[in-house]
Order: C-alpha cells, then structure tokens, then sequence
C-alpha cells in the first residue's frame, strides 16, 4: 500500500497498513477481520444447499427444479466477480467491501419473501451478485504482502473463506430445521449489518495505486487472459476443482433425504462442520503452492478428489462413515487446489491483483455452475451412483489438462 495513500487514523489497524507499505508483516487482527469477512459473506452463497429440500417443499417443485436455486446464486456470484471485482484496481477496497456487505444484508431480506420459484431464483442471482466481498477481501490481504508470505497470508485469509462456506451449511441446517428455511435468510442478513458497521469502524483504507476507467478496466479483462498463461491454466484447474465441490453439495441433501432413516437438513449441516477440517490444509496449500510445481501440487489434491469420491461411491451399502470420509478428503482436495492456485496468480503484477482475481474466480464460479446442474442432473438420472461418476469425471479431466 502506497504510504501517501494510507489512513491517518491512528488505530492499531491502520498503524499496522502505514507500516507493511515499509515490508512489516500485516497484524494477526487485521488478517482475522479479512477472513472473518470472507467467511461470513460467502456463507449467503451456501445458506440455500442444505435446505433445498424445505425450499421444494413450499414451492412445491421437484429436486431438479430447486437446484436451480444453488445454480443461480453461483452465477450471480459469477457476474459479480466480472464486473464488479475489477473495480478494487480503480477505488478504495474497503468502500468497495462495505457496500457489497450492505448489498447483501438487504437482499438476504427479500429472499424469503419471494411468493414463487421464479421470483426466487432472481433473488438468488441478486444475492450471488451482491455477496462478492470476499473476493475483494483477498486481493486486499495479497497487497498487504509485498513479496514472500503472500502464499500463507492468502491461504490464511482463504482458510476463512472456506471455514464459512462449510460452517454456512451446519448453521443452515440446524436454523432450518429447528425454525424454517426463511429464518436462516433473516439472521443472515442481521449478520451482514453488524459486519458493515465492524468493517467501517476497523478496517484500513486502501486506495487503489491509478485511478482508472470501469470501461478500461473491464476491457483490459480479456487481454489478461490471453497474455498470462499461468492465470488460463489456473483458472481452467480451478473450475474443474469446484466443480466436483459443487456436484456433491447441491445433491448431498437429496441423497441423505432417500436413504432409509430419511436424514433432514441438520444431519446435511453436520456434514459441513465435518469438512471444516478439510480445510485447515490453507495455509499449507498456500505454501506449497509457492514452492511445488502445478503438477505435483494440483495433481495430489485432484487425486483426493478422486479417492472422495470413490469412497462415497460405495457408501450406498454401508453406514454414512465413507460419506464422511469422503467429505473430508473432497473438501481438502477442492480447497487444497482453490488455494495453490491462487497462491500462483497473486506472484503476477500486485496492480492487476483485482482483475487477475475477477478473471480467475468468473472461470472458477462458471465451473461451479456447470458442477451444480450436472450433479443434479445426474442425481435425476442416476442417482447417487451419477453424481459421484461425475465428480471422479471432473478430476480425470483436470489431470488430464495437467499432463498435456
């Protein structure tokens, strides 16, 4: 951060971004509120995957219809990350952090109000749209970090990211079932409200380096990708990657729903506070990333993957531990994979870090979308068997663009 460009207030955090513009170390609570954020906001993203089921229920639609649900939040996270990501290169990010944060409290009150299907599925696409300020949050940490250890502190601050997309699903599951699915929206969006005010009140500013045009930077978008290999073969690995992740969560309630004992949405939110150990691998992603090659780091998660769901494959015919054995390894291998890779498009120009970020994570949520309707395409097809077809598909795909 440019020193002449720093707050002048004088809280522990903004001495703190005064003084990594001279090479310190951010502090450890700045780092917190950046993955606290992460986390918190990216759960608006998720809150709906546990609770598909009591959503198909009161709008009456079967399991394909309400994955649609999932889909559309993705994709308006996806049109968010294209348009809106690459403004924090041209304005202050913090600013840009908070608005989406309010954005999205106020979405996250319209969704349970939607009178239909239709309605709702807009609804989703807005809040998708809205909660994008993780993604601002993470170029942010990466600048704090001039040169070695940008690996770890993205890592760290992704950790939160991912702790809150899977504790999003426990908290969703527990609050659905003990309350109703409108419930969970409604907290969120209280949520959301206290995090703006904490984040206006702690967070450091941080101008962007040049003031540049929405339009040049949109249309400088394109013209990374074709000029940086690293971020076309990342991009590519980490759709793949999310894809597999997003295949098994959207139809994960469905599956536990028809096994004999009938599971509901908090059993499929338990499922989420296992995994949060699958993504403790962050931090060592991170620094693996930055110092193994893509073939041996992406190639040992995506081989997880593969192991995940191989695992869960047999799980009809036994008790739901190879369910949980293979959320653990699936949640280490997508997060493992999602981290390395960032890990490897932050070592580019620290400039361009909010549109190497945009171009990244549009790629990124498109195969995530792509994942959520094959896997629920494949539940209705072939059930439980299909989905984990696909998602061993999806990994053979993404070892086989490693080695050619």
């Amino acid at each position: 951060m440019d020193v002449g460009q720093a707050s002048t207030g004088s809280s522990p955090c903004n001495q703190n971004t005064r003084s990594n513009a001279t090479g310190a170390a951010p502090s450890a609570s700045l780092i917190f509120l950046l993955a606290a954020t992460s986390g918190l906001v990216v759960a608006n993203i998720y809150y709906n995957q546990p609770i598909l089921n009591a959503i198909a229920a009161t709008f009456q639609v079967g399991p394909a219809a309400v994955a649609w649900v999932a889909t559309a939040t993705q994709l308006g996270y996806a049109a968010s990350l294209l348009f809106v990501v690459p403004l924090g290169d041209g304005i202050d990010r913090k600013w840009l952090i908070i608005a989406s944060t309010l954005a999205s409290c106020a979405i996250l009150t319209v969704v349970p109000l939607s009178p239909s299907l239709p309605i709702m599925l807009g609804a989703s696409f807005a809040l998708g749209f809205a909660s994008v300020a993780p993604q601002l949050a993470i170029p942010y940490a990466a600048r704090l970090v001039p040169g070695a250890g940008r690996g770890k502190v993205v890592g760290t601050v992704m950790s939160g990211l991912l702790i809150g997309v899977l504790l999003s699903r426990t908290t969703s599951g527990f609050v659905g079932t003990r309350f109703s699915w409108q419930v969970v929206y409604w907290a969120g969006a209280i949520l959301m409200l206290i995090l703006a005010v904490i984040l206006w009140l702690a967070l450091p500013s941080q101008p962007a380096r040049a003031i540049q045009p929405y339009g040049r930077l949109l249309a400088s978008l394109p013209q990374l990708l074709r000029a940086e290999p690293i971020i076309r073969r990342h991009s590519i690995l980490g759709a793949l990657g999310f894809a597999t992740f997003s295949a098994f969560w959207t139809t994960l309630s469905f599956y536990l729903q028809s096994r004999p004992q009938h599971y509901g949405s908090d059993v499929t939110g338990m499922f989420g506070l296992l995994a949060i150990t699958g993504a403790m691998v962050g931090p060592l992603a991170g620094h693996l990333g930055e110092k193994w090659t893509p073939r041996q780091i992406n190639g040992l998660f995506f081989a997880l993957i593969i192991l995940a769901f191989l695992a869960m494959l047999f799980s009809e015919q036994n008790t739901l531990l190879l369910v949980g054995l293979g959320v653990l390894l699936l949640d280490a291998g997508a997060q493992g994979n999602q981290i390395a890779n960032q890990a490897r498009i932050y070592s580019l120009d620290p400039a361009l870090h909010g549109r190497i970020n945009s171009v990244y994570m549009v790629i990124y949520f498109l195969g995530g979308s792509i994942g959520s309707f094959i896997g629920s395409q494949a539940w209705a097809l072939a059930g439980w068997p299909g989905v984990c077809a696909s998602g061993i598909l999806f990994a053979i795909a993404a070892l086989v663009f490693l080695w050619i």
